[in-house]
């Protein structure tokens, strides 16, 4: 018997391929990427419009309580927190690509009933429903492109598909406002619902499940690509089950970071254009393009941040900085928010910019933690705790809005969830690795 070292980690950068090769592969950012970006634009689109309708007199017209509107937008995220594990689990074992293809179809007819049917029970399941549906998009996604690109390259590409949240909410923030004025909450929700089920047949034409599926790649491209990021895995200590890994320290931490992450911004998500319709006293369309400018920062540093964590191949260090200053910025706001509505806005600027910048980075964390036959769940398990987060962070930011009158106690609350996640991730420790504990792998002779 041989004992054979494993090599080091390689720089999986695809320069390293000849010029052919290295043509095919940028294609990868040309046909998939985009997909994907639209694809997760659409589903928040699809949730994160509620926020709007909930502006605009959701609870009037519905005749229901405050409190009962923020059930309704925090019930989504129930059903986006209960199926993400098994749904993660057939998109590895079957198939990623048509889950989603059956997903966009779904929640996209969900969407649009949100602004069909009147009793409130019934759009009570409805929103649960959504969120059933939405759970399946986002880990299917991450492990696509984990099959797609190597380590060098995954930051931007997680970022590129995070993306989908920011921009969505900078257009819908703009568009949104006006498309209520002209046709009302109801509506809305109808016109920003059918997109979806029409995409479905796109998605499902251009994307699959890994390269050598691809019709758009060379033989040798594919060749290369598959050579590369199983080179990856010879550097990640292996996990025998699912089961093992969902329960490993650093990935309960990962799980819990994530859920005070996502409870500041879902939270701030939801209730940012109530909030700042209710500072600044302007009408739906103004509202709209005020909420726009936090999120058009959030667009400017998650390109930047994920250029650098891919650049460098840092993670952890590019996460927890931001996350500190997005919840001080979200304090500073909660101090200003009764003294200067224009200071407190900057802050929300500041800190709404802040909490979505290091995203790219966050998600490369896993697949260089993880081996690739445990990557999905383990992604799935620390969404599923986000969306958690984010069932606390919509409903009690309503709760307190709607018990105090003001916005300020939710942004305490935010605030304090996004340094406290920040705070959880120092405690992360290096990764353990084939390369690090100088594993050896035998070798039949």
């Amino acid at each position: 018997m041989q004992v054979t070292k494993v090599p080091p980690a390689a720089n999986d950068r695809i320069e390293a391929a000849d010029g052919y090769t290295t043509a095919s592969l940028r294609k990868r950012w040309l046909y998939l990427l985009p997909a994907v970006f639209v694809t997760y634009s659409l589903a928040y689109l699809d949730r994160a419009n509620y926020g709007f309708g909930a502006a605009a007199g959701l609870a009037t017209t519905l005749h229901i309580t405050d409190k009962q509107a923020s059930l309704l937008g925090s019930l989504f995220f129930l059903g986006y927190f209960a199926f993400q594990v098994p749904g993660a689990s057939f998109a590895r074992k079957r198939s990623a690509s048509r889950l989603v293809f059956f997903a966009l179809i779904v929640w996209g007819s969900l969407a649009a009933l949100t602004g069909v049917v009147r009793t409130f029970w019934l759009l009570a399941l409805v929103r649960l429903l959504l969120g059933i549906a939405e759970s399946l998009i986002f880990p299917a996604m991450l492990l696509l492109l984990t099959r797609w690109f190597t380590r060098a390259e995954r930051s931007r590409a997680n970022s590129i598909l995070i993306l989908g949240n920011p921009v969505t909410v900078l257009w819908m923030s703009a568009i949104t406002g006006y498309l209520i004025q002209g046709f009302g909450w109801q509506k809305t929700f109808i016109i920003e619902g059918v997109p979806s089920i029409l995409w479905a047949v796109v998605w499902i034409l251009f994307v699959k499940d890994k390269p050598s599926e691809a019709r758009w790649m060379t033989p040798g491209a594919k060749e290369f690509l598959e050579r590369q990021l199983a080179q990856e895995q010879l550097t990640v200590a292996p996990v025998p089950a699912v089961r093992i890994a969902l329960l490993r320290s650093d990935v309960l931490l990962l799980s819990a970071q994530y859920f005070f992450w996502s409870l500041g911004v879902y939270g701030f998500v939801l209730w940012l254009p109530t909030i700042v319709r209710q500072g600044s006293a302007f009408a739906m369309g103004k509202t709209g393009l005020l909420s726009a400018l936090p999120y058009l920062a959030a667009i400017i540093l998650m390109l930047l941040v994920s250029q650098i964590s891919d650049k460098t191949l840092k993670r952890q260090s590019l996460v927890w900085p931001f996350l500190l200053i997005s919840g001080i910025a979200l304090l500073g706001s909660f101090l200003f928010a009764q003294k200067s509505f224009t200071i407190a806005f900057i802050c929300l600027i500041v800190g709404g910019g802040c909490m979505y910048a290091p995203y790219g980075p966050f998600f490369a964390i896993v697949p260089e933690r993880v081996p690739r036959n445990v990557t999905a769940e383990v992604l799935a398990l620390i969404n599923s705790c986000g969306a958690l987060g984010g069932f606390f962070g919509s409903y009690f930011v309503g709760f307190l809005q709607a018990v105090t009158g003001n916005s300020r106690a939710g942004y305490l609350l935010m605030a304090l969830s996004l340094v406290f996640s920040a705070v959880l991730l120092l405690c992360l420790r290096p990764a353990p690795s084939v390369s690090t504990l100088q594993h050896v792998r035998p070798e039949i002779s």
